[in-house]
């Protein structure tokens, strides 16, 4: 069974990305690309689907404490101390200070960034304005969960003097010298992830990355001692196309370096293991023990490549390793400082860049498939695909934080994926802008927790989503704002959406949230039509460009008041998910953000009771909206979506109820694990992540919400 979703770090080259646990299990990857079928899918199945176990011997699966934030932290160089606890509200490190990022690269190898973690529920995730609560116990293990009873659980933090009270009793004390994870964070502004490691006779720390920049497809593990001797054990179970084929595998040796190492190959595919101890062969899988001393490292290098090609030699780790760390620092020196939650925030925007393909400018919403919204259901979809409305959220993102850059690459790919008959709109695309995500059943997982059926492809892409012009529209205005010229296409292809939108002006819909009942009129929805038509307007009426500004804004105002009459229940005093009902949602949340009414309006005010009325949950956290009713055609059930809670921080804080928008940040921001990362949904019953993971929706809707704390905050100066 796979670890809990919290448990696992991402690495990324910006083509791809791999899902780590903390006990150092290689449990998801897909080479070449976030869409491209897996190498290792035991994170929806078992080991044998395919994983890379890279721990000290004996180790027993690690889990952290309780759910709580663990944001990015300025770090220390000596990699025998755990580095100090971050605080939030501290100036931003010195890379995105633009200091001396040269001399930072130069530490990489040995300079751990570190966070702790909080209790995880709403009560232990007391972070005032960004910043932990001084009597947090950061460095006391914590008892075992009875929801993750599978799990070893213990022994995370402060190994030089956890007192021995902190074990609630000796059954769950663990044995002396058992191997554990004394802290595990990124590189600072990297997504070079550091897990070091004590066991009875010494420590090493692990250090995986995918070499970004070379456009190599492979991923590097370094183990490094650094006291005593510690004896590693890894194992290598290498499938092909999500767990379902075995490949061919056989060793091999340079001819020039005199090097063995083992290929695997089936089909199209092939990958190479290079290192200094490889595994043997054992029962279908490579198995394998070595012992690393103080000062000794060894390398490995997994590197894909097409089965047709040779075997590639084994990369420079020194040298990868170096270039890797300067590439992330480097784009994240032009991060300016953002007051609370900084480092919360540069932490999303890191993941949003991650998941952004370097090539084509894509962005997946997440780089996994099938993670349940809610565990043992049928809540489960592939997010390995690029979502017009996620990528227009992350174009304005990119934006308000000074990569305009970023913006642009992903303007030049809406570009060419809906470059043709504005009638073959579609809401996804592939990386490249492919067309064809056809949803498919993969009988052999038995998923994630055990929630069937895991998917690849999803049939969303044939559903008509009249939310979509609309966010497109509003974050190309944003972009003409800062300065950026339309050119010859880019303009006639937002006129040709405007007149899409016009001929689909009586069409219903399946939302926002891609409900596979019956398509209707959602008032969020056709709050975004009118979004569009008002971004063509202003097009022409503050930018000089050529078009039917009138008619735009006769059909505007024509939806505006449709929506007012239909949209807004007068008895209720409330704004309602679709046309001339009573139900909520909480995408209604959305409606301030794009002008349709200010977030002190007496009907949005009316809306956000009603929404903490019904849609808010016992915890705290915001639903979509209510499942029972049946709207989505499936069965009832799912956790808190976090982006709708971060939704309701900034309306707070626009609205002037700062003081609920601090406490309810504080909250979601102590459900980040000790990385940064959030996933789809929460579980606070039993606290633990849930859906897509990392989820870039979540990480949007967290710095906007940050983003809003903030200005209110220079606005009261």
């Amino acid at each position: 069974m796979a670890s809990p979703i919290e448990d696992y770090g991402l690495i990324s080259d910006l083509h791809t990305g791999a899902l780590i646990s903390r006990s150092g299990s290689m449990d998801w990857l897909c080479f070449p690309r976030f869409d491209s079928p897996s190498l290792f899918a035991a994170l929806l199945g078992e080991p044998g689907h395919g994983r890379w176990l890279l721990a000290p011997a004996a180790a027993e699966p690690q889990s952290g404490a309780p759910m709580g934030a663990g944001p990015e932290a300025a770090g220390t160089n000596d990699p025998t101390r755990v580095a100090e606890r971050p605080d939030r509200t501290v100036a931003p490190d010195t890379v995105a200070s633009g200091a001396d990022a040269d001399a930072e690269a130069r530490n990489a190898q040995t300079h751990i960034d570190t966070g702790g973690r909080s209790g995880g529920v709403a009560e232990e995730a007391a972070v005032r304005n960004g910043r932990h609560a001084a009597d947090r116990a950061w460095d006391l293990p914590y008892a075992p969960s009875d929801a993750e009873a599978d799990y070893y659980e213990g022994l995370e933090q402060a190994m030089e003097a956890a007192p021995e009270a902190a074990w609630p009793g000796d059954a769950d004390r663990p044995e002396a010298g058992q191997p554990a994870v004394v802290e595990r964070a990124y590189i600072p502004s990297t997504f070079v992830l550091q897990t070091r490691w004590r066991t009875a006779t010494g420590e090493a720390l692990v250090t995986d990355f995918m070499p970004a920049g070379d456009r190599r497809a492979s991923l590097v593990r370094r183990v490094q001692g650094l006291s005593g001797t510690v004896d590693m054990q890894q194992e290598l179970i290498l499938r092909f196309h999500y767990g379902d084929v075995v490949p061919w595998v056989f060793r091999t040796t340079d001819q020039e370096t005199g090097a063995e190492a083992i290929v695997g190959i089936g089909g199209p595919n092939a990958v190479v293991l290079h290192g200094g101890d490889l595994p043997r062969r054992a029962h279908r899988r490579h198995r394998g023990e070595f012992t690393v001393a103080a000062g000794q490292t060894v390398d490995f290098e997994l590197c894909w490549f097409p089965s047709h090609q040779t075997v590639p030699p084994m990369i420079n780790v020194d040298e990868a390793l170096e270039q890797t760390t300067r590439f992330w620092q480097d784009w994240c020196s032009r991060f300016p400082p953002q007051g609370d939650y900084h480092d919360l925030v540069k932490r999303s925007l890191l993941v949003l860049r991650a998941m952004t393909h370097e090539t084509t400018g894509g962005i997946v919403a997440a780089p996994t498939t099938s993670l349940p919204e809610q565990f043992g259901g049928e809540r489960n979809w592939d997010y390995r695909y690029v979502w017009l409305r996620d990528a227009a959220l992350t174009l304005e993102t990119m934006m308000t934080h000074g990569y305009e850059t970023e913006a642009l690459h992903w303007r030049n790919w809406l570009l060419r994926a809906v470059a043709g008959d504005p009638e073959d709109l579609q809401i996804m695309y592939g990386l490249a802008g492919e067309r064809e995500l056809p949803e498919i059943e993969l009988d052999h997982l038995p998923g994630y927790a055990g929630s069937k059926p895991v998917r690849i492809g999803n049939g969303a892409v044939y559903q008509y989503q009249a939310d979509v012009v609309g966010e497109v529209m509003v974050a190309l205005e944003k972009l003409r704002n800062i300065g950026c010229v339309e050119d010859h296409f880019s303009w006639p292809l937002q006129k040709a959406l405007l007149r899409y939108v016009e001929r689909h002006y009586d069409t219903k819909d399946h939302g926002i949230w891609e409900t596979r009942g019956d398509p209707k009129y959602f008032t969020h929805s056709r709050v975004m039509m009118w979004a569009a038509f008002d971004r063509g307007v202003r097009a022409v009426l503050d930018h000089g460009l050529e078009g039917e500004a009138r008619h735009w804004a006769e059909l505007r105002d024509q939806l505006r008041e449709e929506i007012l009459e239909h949209g807004f229940n007068r008895e209720l005093n409330s704004f309602t998910q679709s046309y001339d009902s009573a139900d909520l949602d909480a995408a209604l949340l959305v409606l301030p953000q794009v002008g349709f009414v200010k977030y002190d309006d007496d009907m949005m005010l009316g809306t956000v009771q009603r929404i903490e009325q019904e849609l808010v949950d016992e915890a705290g956290l915001v639903r979509r909206y209510l499942t029972e009713t049946g709207v989505d055609g499936l069965a009832p059930g799912e956790y808190p979506f976090l982006a709708c809670s971060f939704w309701l921080v900034e309306q707070y804080a626009r609205s002037g109820r700062i003081g609920d928008a601090r406490d309810l940040m504080d909250q979601l921001v102590g459900y980040t694990n000790e990385l940064g990362l959030l996933s789809e949904e929460y579980d606070t019953v039993n606290r633990r992540m849930a859906g897509n993971y990392p989820q870039a929706f979540s990480h949007l809707a967290l710095i906007r919400a940050a983003d809003a704390i903030n200005g209110h905050a220079q606005q009261s100066v």
